[in-house]
C-alpha cells in the first residue's frame, strides 16, 4: 500500500493507535506547529459507518469481537495447571478500546495516591482527576468529578431496561447487605449498581471514534495503518526513529521524540527487540544489548477472574443480541485492608470460551464473574528465543499468592449464596461450575481455581513507572525511558500496579496525562 509521508521527519511518532496512543496523537496534533505520525499495525476505519459490525456494536456482541482478525493472536499461560489460552489484544485503530467489553470504570483514588507515594507525584488522584473529566461526557451523572463535554460518552443502563438476571442480582446483593451504588465512578463508590459503559445507542465509543475521527482533517496528523514497527533506532543514548515494515517494504521514520503506546505486551516487546531490556534475556535471543534495563517485561499485572455458572431455568429464555452485563458489585474482601479489591459482574448469558469450542453467541449458561482487583502476584513477558520477532511469551503466574486464592474462594462462595436468592427463581437452573465437589474443602476449591482462572484483559505494569532509584522502574513519571532521551512509554505498561477497576478508562486518562505533560514541556 502507499506510505503517506514516508520521507518526512516528524516532531513526534506515536507507535500504536490504541487506548492511549490515539489520545496522545489527537491531543498533540491540536498544535498546528507540531507534526505527528501515528503508526498502527492493524487496519484503520475512518468513520463510524466504516466499522465492521462486531467492532461497532461491541456491547451487544463482545464475545464475537474476541478473538478476531482485529487481534494479535497471542496466547499465554495463567497457571502451571491451566491450559494455554488466548490473550486478545486489539490490532486496529482504537486498539483494545475497539475490541473490549466497554466496562468504563475508573481506578479508585487510593490507586493513584499509591502511584504518587511510590515516587510519581504527578499521578496522585488530585492530579489525574481533571484528565478523567477531560476525556468523558457522562450523559447520566452531573457532579464535580465528572466531565460533560469530553470525546468519550459514558452511560449506564436504566433499571427499567435491565434484564431479569441483572434485577435479581441487584436484589440479592442488597439483601446480602451491600449498599446501592448508583455511580460506580464516584470517588467513594462501593456496592452494587449499574455499570458505566462507553457505548452510546449501541455504538462502541473507542478512541478511534472519539479522538481520531474528529482529528483526521488536520494536515499535521498522519495516520499510517497496517504498518509494523520492527525496532527503535538509537544513536548513542537517544531515540531518533523507528524501522517499519509496510507490506514488503522496510522504511525508517525519524522524529524528535518517539512515544510507545503499543500496550502492556507490545511496548516492552518492542523495547526488547530494540536492545533495551534485561541483558541476559536479550543475549539469549541474539539481540545486541544497547541498554540493560531489567524491569522491561517484568511486573506483569492483571485481574484474575473465574465464573460461577448455572444452566438457565427451562422457562428462562436468553437472547444473544441482548446486553450481557448491566450491573456490577464492588466490595472489599473479608479481612482485606484494600478497599474495593473485589468485583462481581452479573452476566446474563455466557457462550463459553471460544478457545474451548464456544462460538461466542450460542448461550450456554448464566454466570457471575468474580474478579480480584488488586492481586499480589505478578508475572512477566519474555522474548521467545526461537522467534524473538513473533509474539512474546506471556506468563501470568496468577494465584501464586495465598491471599489472592483466599479472596477468590470467598467470592465464589458469595456467588453461590447470591444465586440461591429467591429473586433468581425461574432464572437459574442447576449450577454447573464450580460443582459441589469443588466446594468440599479449600484445597479442592484451590485446585479448581488454578485450573479455571483466567486473566480479564487488563494487562499492565510491564514498563513500570518510578524514580531512577527504583531498579525495577523502566520509565519516570513523565513516561521517559530511564537512561535514554527522546523515548517514552505511554499506556497500561507504565502502571506501577493494576488499578482496582477495568483498565480502559485509565488508559485513556494516561494518554491525556502524558499528552498534557508533553504540551507543557514544549
Amino acid at each position: 500500500m502507499e506510505c503517506r509521508g514516508c520521507d518526512v521527519r516528524y516532531d513526534v511518532i506515536v507507535v500504536g493507535a490504541g487506548s492511549a496512543g490515539a489520545v496522545i496523537a489527537a491531543r498533540l496534533s491540536e498544535d498546528p506547529g507540531r507534526s505527528v505520525l501515528l503508526i498502527e499495525a492493524g487496519p484503520d476505519y475512518p468513520s463510524l459507518e466504516a466499522l465492521p459490525y462486531k467492532l461497532r456494536h461491541g456491547l451487544i456482541t463482545a464475545a464475537d469481537a474476541m478473538p478476531s482478525d482485529h487481534t494479535w493472536g497471542m496466547t499465554g499461560r495463567y497457571t502451571p495447571t491451566a491450559e494455554v489460552a488466548l490473550v486478545p489484544r486489539g490490532k486496529v485503530t482504537g486498539g483494545s478500546s475497539a475490541v473490549n467489553g466497554e466496562m468504563f470504570l475508573r481506578g479508585i483514588p487510593e490507586d493513584f495516591d499509591g502511584w504518587a507515594a511510590a515516587g510519581n507525584p504527578a499521578w496522585s488522584w488530585e492530579e489525574v482527576l481533571p484528565f478523567f473529566c477531560k476525556l468523558e461526557r457522562d450523559v447520566d451523572v452531573r457532579a464535580p468529578y465528572h466531565g460533560t463535554d469530553g470525546p468519550i460518552p459514558i452511560r449506564r443502563w436504566p433499571r427499567d431496561e435491565w434484564l431479569p438476571p441483572q434485577d435479581a442480582f441487584f436484589e440479592a446483593c442488597r439483601e446480602e447487605g451491600f449498599e446501592e451504588s448508583p455511580d460506580h465512578n464516584a470517588p467513594d463508590a462501593s456496592g452494587v449498581g449499574p455499570l458505566p459503559t462507553n457505548n452510546l445507542d449501541g455504538d462502541r465509543q473507542s478512541t478511534n471514534v472519539g479522538y481520531l475521527n474528529p482529528a483526521r482533517s488536520r494536515p499535521n496528523l498522519t495516520i499510517q495503518p497496517e504498518c509494523q514497527v520492527e525496532r527503535i533506532v538509537l544513536e548513542g543514548k537517544r531515540a531518533t526513529g523507528v524501522v517499519v515494515r509496510i507490506g514488503g517494504e522496510v522504511r525508517t521514520f525519524e522524529a524528535d521524540e518517539i512515544v510507545l503506546s503499543s500496550g502492556a505486551v507490545g511496548s516492552p516487546h518492542l523495547l526488547m527487540l530494540s536492545g533495551i531490556g534485561p541483558a541476559e534475556q536479550l543475549r539469549a535471543a541474539g539481540i545486541p544489548v544497547l541498554l540493560d534495563l531489567p524491569g522491561v517485561g517484568q511486573n506483569l499485572r492483571d485481574h484474575p477472574g473465574v465464573n460461577t455458572v448455572w444452566r438457565p431455568h427451562p422457562d428462562h429464555l436468553m437472547d444473544p443480541d441482548a446486553p450481557r452485563i448491566q450491573a456490577i458489585l464492588r466490595y472489599t474482601a473479608r479481612g482485606s485492608s484494600l478497599r474495593n479489591d473485589m468485583q462481581i459482574v452479573m452476566i446474563s448469558f455466557t457462550a463459553g470460551r471460544v478457545d474451548r469450542g464456544g462460538d461466542g453467541r450460542t448461550p450456554f449458561g448464566i454466570a457471575m464473574r468474580s474478579v480480584l482487583n488488586l492481586a499480589v502476584g505478578q508475572g512477566e513477558i519474555r522474548l521467545d528465543p526461537a522467534n524473538p520477532g513473533g509474539n512474546p511469551i506471556i506468563d501470568f503466574r496468577l494465584l501464586e499468592d495465598a491471599f489472592d486464592r483466599s479472596r477468590l474462594r470467598e467470592a465464589l462462595r458469595l456467588c453461590v449464596r447470591l444465586g440461591g436468592h429467591p429473586a433468581f427463581n425461574g432464572i437459574l437452573g442447576e449450577r454447573v461450575a464450580p460443582t459441589d465437589a469443588d466446594f468440599v474443602s479449600d484445597e479442592a476449591l484451590d485446585a479448581w481455581l488454578l485450573r479455571e482462572v483466567t486473566h480479564t484483559h487488563h494487562l499492565s505494569g510491564t514498563c513500570k513507572m518510578g524514580p531512577a532509584s527504583d531498579s525495577t522502574a523502566v520509565v519516570d513519571q513523565e513516561g521517559r525511558v530511564h537512561g535514554l532521551e527522546g523515548l517514552r512509554v505511554a499506556d497500561a505498561a507504565l502502571m506501577p500496579d493494576c488499578i482496582r477497576a477495568n483498565t480502559n478508562a485509565t488508559c485513556m486518562m494516561i494518554g491525556e496525562r502524558i499528552a498534557d505533560l508533553m504540551v507543557r514541556e514544549r
